[in-house]
């Protein structure tokens, strides 16, 4: 229903999306009556790293600060899985990726492609309520590369299985993290330069592994380039009438981790910590694009990682770590803590592996420095953009998908959450319910030692509202406790559904 008013000599009109009205002045530039959405994915930024959530750090990220300023802080945001591949795949179908066939681990470059032929993703059911989808940046769910007689890669042709038969209208990619060849990037499924040069491989901080490179693509340059075509498809799609869509998954500070040289020494944290100011400088360059395109508010923006950092905590005896040493992983607790006080690091089921940065723009709904504390995964932005835009989630799609937007507005969820699962690297699940954590398994599941093995006993319970930092494991206090949540996980991966 549209309504007209007239305020102050002002027209106004207001349409009715979702529950949520939208007021536009005349005068201002012409908004579609719904948001455009920017959901702005980090590659491997931790929960430290970033100064809005960690008072201590001594990294300068004053856009993202801002981000929070105007919008709203989740601290009990978690990415569907604690590496990369898997929370995308869950970002964008709702559907957590160990229902898929990759159980463990992430693909290569050359990785076949993981998103299911009939598989929904968020993008196709935004472009089929109206929306123009785009993504920029990194990729990592597989391509189809086609093959010469010899059954090499014939990078002439075409890919065939990549964003653009997923839902996306417009693409400009690189196929996986930026450390996996081959290194090129592909715009709309055509590669756009043949990779002619030989990369060798390189030892961390600037870790790449040996593949064909494109002479265009230069590794410094890399999130530049997708910068500047993230900006490009803000300013060209906030001129026409469709509301947009875009996912911009950077490629930082991942591994390699080669900040442009315009940042290296900034932080006075080693390259890492100039990375990191990178990413937020990216950050600031979406938001400016937005504001110099008249869109502000009626835009939903989304900043988040897609699992915490890889850089690990030394307590403060150690004398070596990445601020005196580049090619050591690892920060002295004194200098900086990339994934604040929590317990291990990418990879892991503990909380420095998926509890990551989250923050959520959108004025006139969203309340400037409002704080949520429920807890959440990335796999809801699926349902999340359904509510938005009025579409419908279909039966067999985002079955683990609840919606944001009652958060949003300052609220509870508008039917229960089911329980959020956190998965590491080496397939260990853990589920949340209320303060309460479970792990199923005796160890990390990933980097950190001990990593024990997935569902091997004993398992361990945490109440991360006394104990964050994982400390005390109360497995043993609460037999009953620990029968009940493992039911409960049992339940929701058998079922096929959260939802």
């Amino acid at each position: 229903m549209i309504s007209q008013n007239k305020t102050n000599g002002i027209f106004r009109f207001a349409k009715r999306v979702a529950g949520v009205a939208l007021v536009v002045a005349l005068g201002q530039a012409a908004w579609a009556a719904e948001p455009n959405i920017v959901f702005i994915l980090a590659d491997d930024m931790g929960y430290g790293d970033v100064q809005a959530l960690n008072p201590r750090s001594k990294v300068p990220t004053p856009n993202l600060n801002r981000l929070a300023k105007e919008g709203m802080t989740f601290t009990d945001a978690h990415s569907p899985s604690a590496v990369c591949t898997p929370t995308r795949y869950a970002a964008l179908t709702g559907r957590y990726c160990w229902r898929s066939r990759l159980k463990r681990g992430v693909l290569n470059g050359y990785g076949a492609p993981l998103l299911e032929p009939k598989r929904e993703t968020v993008a196709g059911m935004l472009r089929k309520n109206g929306y123009h989808t785009n993504v920029v940046g990194k990729w990592h769910l597989g391509l189809g590369f086609q093959k010469n007689e010899d059954g090499e890669i014939d990078y002439a042709k075409p890919i065939t299985d990549g964003p653009n038969q997923h839902g996306f209208d417009y693409s400009f990619i690189i196929p996986a993290s930026l450390d996996f060849p081959p290194y090129i990037y592909i715009k709309d499924g055509n590669i756009t330069e043949l990779p002619t040069v030989e990369q060798p491989s390189v030892g961390f901080p600037g870790y790449l592994r040996s593949g064909p490179r494109q002479p265009g693509l230069v590794m410094d340059d890399c999130l530049d380039d997708l910068t500047r075509e993230a900006g490009r498809v803000i300013r060209d799609r906030a001129s026409k009438k469709k509301p947009f869509f875009l996912y911009f998954p950077l490629t930082a500070p991942h591994k390699p981790v080669q900040p442009h040289p315009r940042f290296i020494g900034k932080s006075k944290l080693g390259l890492y910590g100039d990375f990191v100011m990178q990413v937020d400088w990216t950050v600031g360059q979406v938001m400016h694009a937005i504001e110099s395109a008249g869109i502000t508010k009626n835009t939903l923006l989304i900043y988040t990682s897609d699992n915490g950092s890889f850089m690990y905590r030394q307590d403060g005896d150690e004398k070596e770590d990445h601020v005196s040493d580049p090619t050591v992983q690892a920060y002295n607790e004194k200098h900086h803590t990339a994934n604040g006080d929590l317990r291990g690091t990418k990879a892991d089921v503990w909380e420095a592996g998926h509890r990551v940065p989250f923050f959520a723009r959108w004025p006139g709904v969203i309340e400037s420095g409002s704080t949520c504390e429920k807890t959440t995964a990335h796999v809801d932005l699926f349902a999340t953009c359904a509510e938005i835009a009025g579409g419908t989630l279909l039966k067999n799609s985002a079955e683990d998908s609840f919606s944001w937007l009652p958060l949003f507005k300052g609220g509870d969820w508008s039917r229960p959450r089911a329980p959020v699962i956190n998965h590491s690297a080496a397939g260990m699940f853990a589920l949340r319910s209320g303060k309460w954590k479970l792990i199923a398994g005796n160890g990390s599941g990933g980097r950190q030692a001990p990593k024990g093995r997935p569902f091997q006993k004993p398992f361990m319970l945490f109440d991360l509202q006394a104990d964050l930092g994982e400390k005390n494991d109360l497995a043993k206090a609460k037999p009953g406790l620990v029968e009940e949540l493992t039911a409960k996980l049992e339940s929701i991966r058998s079922s096929g559904r959260s939802r």
